[in-house]
């Protein structure tokens, strides 16, 4: 397999808790070829002493600091601008890799051809406690996507070879949904590998545990960013809500 270089998308607020186990997560990587692009946006903790420190240790890792608090969009699309890699993938800065994440999903997209993957993941909380798994197979297109979203921002990666370099919508929230959705209209499908390569943290503050808020921005999405007509976004809105439900009902 040849390695190409792997650009990874981190934003970070507040995450003094969480950063170092993602840096971590970063480091132990098997897969040796990669650069990460930490864009704070004007922290208050210190998050900023604990990148720095690991910035000191590998020259691979890189700081951005914004200079107005601009929202996770801003600052995934100012990596986004800044990344050199030809895949661009993306860890948030409380969420963590396994260490063969990028090794086994670089081989996968290299040897199946693909420009677009995701992967399983393990879902933990705040004190580290397991809290199940998220698991994925097959494939999605674009209106699959539009019912139910199964790509977990901690195991994307994309091909800028292939798509070019493509930005999340500005929007306050759900902007990683809506850049998969971008995606699917360059590329037919997006691979899932069911085998999982991340853990990802549930967070009280999260927008995730924040169903009706989740769902007004779900529908922002289509009414503004997609532009579907009023009978089309009802019917994804209405396949969204009953997955969503079901989903909890497990």
């Amino acid at each position: 397999m040849q390695e190409e270089l792997v650009t990874i998308v981190t934003a970070n607020y507040n995450a003094a808790t969480f950063i170092s186990q993602t840096i971590e997560s970063v480091l132990a990587q098997e897969y040796a070829h990669w650069e990460m692009i930490i864009v704070d946006d004007v922290s208050t903790d210190s998050s900023i002493e604990i990148i720095q420190n690991y910035i000191h240790q590998d020259s691979r890792i890189r700081l951005i600091q914004l200079k107005e608090n601009s929202g996770p969009a801003v600052a995934r699309n100012t990596a986004i601008k800044q990344a050199q890699g030809r895949y661009i993938a993306f860890l948030d800065s409380d969420d963590v890799w396994t260490s063969n994440k990028l090794a086994v999903q670089i081989k996968f997209m290299q040897d199946e051809n693909v420009s677009f993957s995701y992967a399983s993941y393990d879902l933990i909380d705040e004190e580290n406690n397991d809290q199940g798994e998220f698991l994925v197979e097959g494939q999605v297109k674009y209106t699959d996507l539009l019912k139910t979203c199964n790509i977990g921002c901690l195991t994307a990666v994309y091909d800028t070879k292939i798509l070019g370099k493509v930005e999340m919508p500005l929007i306050l929230r759900r902007q990683d949904f809506g850049l998969w959705l971008r995606l699917l209209k360059k590329v037919d499908f997006a691979y899932a590998i069911e085998e999982k390569l991340g853990v990802y943290r549930l967070r009280k503050s999260s927008i995730s545990s924040n169903k009706r808020k989740a769902a007004s921005y779900q529908w922002k999405i289509y009414r503004e960013i997609e532009k579907l007509n009023i009978f089309s976004s009802l019917y994804y809105f209405i396949n969204y809500a009953l997955n969503g439900f079901l989903k909890y009902k497990k």
